[in-house]
């Protein structure tokens, strides 16, 4: 019989023997290394980067009266006060369907967006590419651009390394505490958080969330870039069922660009597409991929690949848009020798514009036709009723009274719907025979009041229904609302 010994080939482990390294589940990021593209799209970045971070770092600073005892701040999530401040709007805790409805319109305006342009919102808005976008910039300031960072990443530790690594590391943290630091502004008042946070007086939620969005900040812009757009954020999925062929994207222009390759100065175009294969849409790309693989899972539609192939275009004397925002209809008719058609209204898109107007318009009725004084009345149940030594029965009630106005408001408060009845607020004493009690209300104020209502059990059923009304004082608006009376008699 022949002995057959299995041994190790080519520092492969041998069949049935257990590997000395084995195999990782997980691929190793790559790093990429984005270079700086010159063009519309890179300049319309710069202004939008501007823009948004303006805006994130300085609402919070904006000043807006609303009287006295309440933040004079325009943006403000006023927890403590159980209010949510937009300029003029004002939100208080049962109108929280508001913030619900403006969600929906926010998701129905990407829906659209999407729709109509891809993902525009990932490539210009996203906080990750607005931050990222902001970390890159930071990044070549200190180490140069893609060749010179490669280069670095490459050499062995030096005093040139270490000072260009660490000093970018350090305005990345910088970076992200005050963006940490103008979160906190949202949810108390500016000046008065920005004072307190530094001299150890501030709120420990405060500390908390800033130290959590630094953290994230810093790692998601700094250290994990796209995958988060990648593996992370859910939207590059959904978006597949928000666009279709008549979608304006990023697109590659195969029917111009094939067969692609290297070209020389005196070569002829005949015969040969205007891609000359130079891979400078890879490099400007901050996820590292090739637009001219076709729609792809990983792109964010930020058009920089757009900038670098029109810039090379240029240098080759070829009309620029090999690489443009365009259909995929579009693109195959012209591969066909038919003229391109663009069809932005289309029955998807003109659902979302009619169910974005439709939302709005009833948010806006809905905001401008409410009430700014509101009341309820919410009756004991324990006890459901006293009954006093004279025979007579005792209910008593929470009165909660909420003045949405900028003006202290005072109301009349009477009991109608059984005869003979007497009623008390506590603190304030009890009414005169058919009379009312008058109570003041503070500027967007919540007050609370124990009412007390005793009626005579004869000629009531066990259970009955009285009315609680207010009328203002000022300008004689009446408001009611019912609430049970308990005897215990049958």
């Amino acid at each position: 019989m022949t002995k057959v010994t299995l041994i190790k080939a080519g520092g492969r482990d041998a069949p049935g023997q257990k590997p000395e390294h084995p195999p990782s589940l997980y691929e190793k990021r790559n790093q990429i290394y984005p270079k700086l593209a010159h063009g519309k799209f890179r300049s319309f970045k710069w202004l939008v980067m501007a823009v948004t971070l303006g805006i994130y770092y300085l609402i919070p600073w904006i000043r807006w009266p609303r009287g006295e005892g309440i933040p004079d701040q325009a943006v403000l999530a006023d927890f403590a006060g159980e209010k949510f401040y937009f300029f003029f709007l004002q939100i208080w805790p049962q109108e929280i369907y508001y913030l619900g409805g403006l969600l929906i319109l926010a998701a129905l305006a990407l829906f659209l967006v999407t729709s109509l342009f891809g993902r525009v919102w990932c490539g210009y808005t996203c906080p990750q590419t607005v931050w990222t976008d902001l970390y890159i910039w930071v990044e070549r300031a200190f180490e140069g651009d893609r060749a010179a960072r490669m280069r670095l990443d490459h050499q062995p530790m030096s005093f040139n390394k270490a000072w260009r690594k660490i000093g970018k590391h350090i305005v990345w943290l910088l970076i992200a505490f005050l963006t940490g630091g103008a979160f906190i502004l949202y949810w108390h008042d500016a000046p008065t958080i920005a004072r307190t946070f530094f001299t150890g007086e501030a709120p420990l939620t405060a500390y908390f969330f800033a130290g959590i969005l630094t953290f994230t900040t810093y790692a998601l812009a700094g250290t994990m870039r796209e995958q988060v757009c990648t593996y992370l954020c859910p939207w590059p999925r959904i978006q597949g069922a928000l666009t279709d062929e008549h979608a304006l994207n990023v697109t590659y222009r195969y029917d111009r660009g094939e067969p692609r390759g290297p070209h020389r100065k005196d070569q002829s175009w005949e015969g040969r597409g205007d891609c000359i294969d130079c891979k400078q849409c890879i490099q400007v790309c901050p996820m590292g991929i090739d637009i001219r693989d076709g729609a792809q899972l990983e792109c964010i539609h930020c058009a920089l690949c757009i900038d670098a192939c029109d810039d090379i275009m240029k240098k080759v004397d070829r009309p620029t848009g090999l690489i443009a925002y365009d259909t995929d209809v579009a693109v195959a008719a012209r591969a066909c020798g038919e003229k391109p058609r663009y069809k932005l209204l289309r029955t998807r898109t003109v659902l979302y514009a009619i169910l974005i107007a439709a939302i709005s318009l009833l948010m806006v009725w809905g905001y401008t036709s409410k009430s700014t004084y509101e009341f309820n009345v919410l009756k004991d149940r324990s006890p459901p009723f006293i009954r006093l030594s004279d025979g007579r029965i005792r209910n008593g009630y929470t009165l909660k009274l909420v003045n949405k106005s900028t003006d202290v408001r005072a109301v009349d408060i009477s009991v109608e719907g059984l005869p003979e009845a007497d009623f008390e607020i506590i603190g304030l004493g009890s009414a005169p025979d058919g009379g009312s009690l008058q109570v003041t209300t503070d500027a967007h104020g919540v007050a609370r009041y124990r009412l007390l209502v005793t009626a005579s059990p004869e000629s009531l059923p066990r259970r009955t229904t009285l009315t609680v009304q207010i009328k203002d004082v000022a300008t004689g608006e009446i408001a009611e609302a019912d609430a049970p009376f308990t005897t215990g008699d049958q």
